[in-house]
């Protein structure tokens, strides 16, 4: 089933022996990217106007534009903006907050993190009491609407791609890539999605993880497979609904729009594991703005058969937690995918070993561009398979302007720096959790 074998996302290679890694430069790009000139570069943070706490995963937006970009585990962001006739403004917005909007001349430029405190966003009950409060019928009604509400046309988008692995609280290897998107329209079968790599790079001084070296398959393209609203065949058909109990959970503000959260997790009759989270959708067009899911690990040994591709004998691999984010951004009528996210745990069990080792694999996109003008379909050959390992696919860069005019998720230093801020924030997070 394709749901199972590319949405499950990370297909884990287990290897007896460390393997050095001869990476290619993979399928760059030859297409000449337009110079961007006078580019403002601003940086930000985003928190919560009370508690001034972090907002991860913020959206960070210029107006009437297609730029945008999302933040990172600290609430901070970096955006490259170039022609700033077009807009004026940025605008950011996060589930349950009310959107903020900022002149960008009142921003920054010199290097300083402008601090942007976004308030909560409460939704009066009577938003809940005009509109039908049966889940299955929101459910359905969100599915009857996709054509409607997501692109009936192909785009080409330029999005940031990271994944990084880590082996119990170090991080091990992280890698980057800006990539160039094909999407295809919705609800549309006979043509897919597909991604090709046009700049990565990736760590250089990987430490040995004792006698096993992990592998993700598939890269920026598995995460597209997070995409529910085109990828819907384990969720969103009226087929896989049968599969499901749903239940109206509340309401939320999300862009300054009313949402029902509507949960949902497998019947306890369905035997094969499923998925359990919540969707997000927008009450007027009921369009899926955001999805929260994760994939049902309560049967281990038949969650093992669907993300382990490969491992040696004597090793047992059992998945921990396996979640994933979705989100999507709304444009002229239209909602369009701007970034998803996934992280699975694994402890690694070995019958000689006296202690489990834990593995936890992370990979995110998000779309920092995108035109529906001239848009022409990859070719084969440039494409990233799903059987494509990323890391094998770039190679390493020391060049401190490697980025150059792209707009990427932060950190956006050098891959060793990038791994050591994660790791102090790794840290610092455990200390709070176990207080």
């Amino acid at each position: 089933m394709k749901s199972f074998k590319h949405i499950s996302l990370i297909a884990v290679i287990l290897l007896l022996a460390f393997m050095a890694q001869n990476a290619s430069a993979g399928n760059l790009s030859n297409k000449k990217k337009n110079d961007q000139q006078n580019l403002v570069t601003i940086k930000g943070k985003v928190i919560d106007a009370e508690s001034r706490a972090p907002l991860v995963f913020a959206t960070v937006a210029v107006k009437e534009t297609n730029v945008a970009i999302i933040t990172n585990i600290d609430g901070e962001f970096t955006l490259k903006v170039g022609d700033l006739t077009t807009s004026k403004s940025l605008e950011v917005s996060f589930l349950g907050y009310k959107n903020k909007t900022i002149l960008l001349s009142d921003l920054k430029d010199n290097g300083f993190k402008n601090v942007i405190a976004l308030e909560i966003a409460p939704i009066p009950i009577k938003e809940i009491i005009v509109k039908p409060l049966d889940p299955v019928g929101i459910v359905e009604k969100a599915i009857d609407n996709i054509g409607k509400n997501y692109e009936s046309v192909p785009n080409l988008m330029t999005a940031f791609y990271r994944e990084t692995i880590r082996k119990n609280r170090t991080y091990v290897s992280i890698g980057e890539a800006v990539v160039e998107i094909f999407k295809a329209p919705y609800k549309n079968d006979l043509r897919f999605d597909g991604a090709r790599i046009y700049k990565g790079r990736k760590s250089t001084n990987v430490e040995k993880m004792d006698t096993v070296l992990f592998k993700l398959q598939g890269g920026p393209v598995s995460v597209l497979e997070l995409d529910l609203a085109k990828n819907s065949e384990s969720v969103l058909t009226k087929e896989a609904m049968q599969n499901y109990n749903y239940s109206l959970t509340g309401v939320v503000e999300i862009d300054n729009k009313p949402h029902y959260v509507i949960e949902f997790i497998q019947k306890p009759s369905v035997e094969m594991p499923l998925f359990m989270g919540s969707l997000y959708i927008e009450m007027d067009s009921y369009a899926i703005s955001e999805a929260e899911f994760g994939f049902n690990l309560s049967n281990k040994e038949a969650a093992q058969s669907i993300f382990i591709k490969k491992k040696p004998l004597g090793m047992k691999v059992i998945p921990e937690i396996a979640t994933y984010r979705t989100k999507y951004r709304e444009q002229g009528g239209k909602w369009h995918f701007a970034y998803s996210r996934a992280e699975v745990k694994f402890k690694v069990d070995w019958k000689r070993k006296l202690f489990n080792t834990y593995y936890t694999t992370m990979s995110e996109i998000a779309v920092t561009d995108r035109t529906d003008q001239e848009v022409i379909k990859f070719a084969g050959k440039d494409k990233i398979k799903y059987n494509d390992v990323f890391s094998e696919k770039v190679t390493s860069f020391t060049d401190k302007e490697f980025w150059g005019d792209y707009n990427v998720i932060e950190p956006d230093q050098s891959i060793e720096s990038a791994i050591r801020r994660l790791s102090r924030k790794l840290k610092f997070s455990d200390r709070e959790n176990n207080k």
